[in-house]
């Protein structure tokens, strides 16, 4: 039997959101049509954007319906002529804002030069949070996207001292389907839309809505709300401690990235030095476990994370990090499992080492 423990990348898709998808499924209604088919599906994005809006915190009216959080992320950059006009962002951010970047930004220092600046509020590979609270809460002499996709639907979105003027976030993170995403706009001004034509979303995003996805994003939200606020988390962050003190008692080679500090409760980044990654995710997936070596946008391509490296870890010791992400129907005996298959696939490693 398999076990997934790869939930950062995406997340099974949730009942709630399976059963909202089929039912629109059988509404044939176009959300512009004024007609009655067209105002059915019209009902099912508006209740949609509600469902987002309250898991988020926003206004339904700020909710924008994208592809994905890399289309959110590239029309809420493009924003950056109403911000001063210079791009700003944190060397540990997800390539969707991070390829973007003009200028640097430290967590300490700020961002000098940039009048738009993206930070995560949780890092996808290592877990970690707090840099969108240090950098958005240091100054007000600029403005920010703050990048929620790991965060909402695991934590509650709180936004610190100072709400940023975007926000961007992802379906397939939180249980709901894959190719379709949100914009938050708290700005006053609607963006200006990088793609043009009929003028859905108010004419912020062209396209006719994905209304089958936009659903089941909105179920999901609505369930992942749901389970946030009953502390469902809490269990899947005792099952993860589980994980570490296992792999510890296994392993005193092995660095546990930021377990002293703040993180998402269902994330642990692991490296082994002298242990390559990649080495650890294909053993593992022939053990049958599902792992990752980092971001999911990454995936295939033989290079250290430049997140860790960002950390100040030397390229090898960046190149042995494995991320193991639970989700909320992960279970003690599947922590336990891996751990002892990844012990044994430990030892092999350090014959063949000696």
């Amino acid at each position: 039997m398999r076990v997934y423990l790869d939930h950062n990348a995406t997340t099974p898709l949730r009942a709630e959101a399976r059963a909202a998808m089929i039912a629109a499924m059988d509404v044939v209604g176009n959300p512009s049509s004024v007609h009655s088919e067209g105002r059915a599906a019209k009902m099912l994005v508006e209740r949609a954007r509600a469902q987002v809006a309250q898991l988020v915190g926003c206004k339904t009216t700020q909710v924008i319906f994208t592809s994905s959080a890399t289309e959110a992320a590239a029309l809420a950059v493009a924003q950056k002529g109403r911000h001063g006009g210079v791009f700003g962002a944190l060397a540990t951010e997800h390539d969707c804002l991070g390829v973007w970047s003009e200028v640097a930004v430290d967590p300490a220092l700020g961002a000098a030069g940039a009048g738009l600046v993206a930070v995560s509020a949780a890092n996808s590979e290592t877990g970690l949070l707090g840099d969108a609270g240090r950098v958005i809460g240091s100054t007000d002499a600029y403005s920010t996207i703050c990048d929620i996709t790991q965060l909402a639907g695991k934590m509650p979105v709180i936004y610190q001292d100072v709400t940023p003027s975007y926000a961007i976030l992802s379906a397939h993170k939180m249980g709901g389907p894959k190719g379709v995403g949100a914009l938050i706009n708290f700005t006053a001004h609607d963006p200006e839309p990088i793609l043009r034509g009929g003028g859905q979303e108010m004419n912020r995003r062209s396209g006719t809505e994905n209304v089958i996805g936009i659903a089941g994003f909105g179920a999901a939200a609505e369930a992942a709300g749901r389970d946030v606020a009953a502390g469902r988390w809490d269990e899947v962050a005792e099952f993860r401690n589980i994980l570490e003190n296992a792999i510890a008692a296994a392993s005193d080679q092995t660095i546990f990235v930021g377990n002293d500090m703040p993180r998402l409760p269902n994330t642990t980044c692991m490296l082994t030095p002298g242990w390559k990654g990649e080495t650890q995710v294909m053993q593992m997936d022939l053990a049958g476990f599902a792992v990752s070596a980092g971001s999911a946008c990454s995936s295939g391509k033989v290079k250290a994370s430049k997140v860790l490296q960002a950390m100040g870890y030397c390229d090898g010791d960046a190149a042995s990090a494995i991320r193991v992400s639970l989700g909320l129907e992960t279970t003690q005996e599947d922590v336990q499992r891996f751990a002892q298959a990844w012990a044994v696939k430990f030892e092999k490693h350090k014959m063949r080492a000696a």
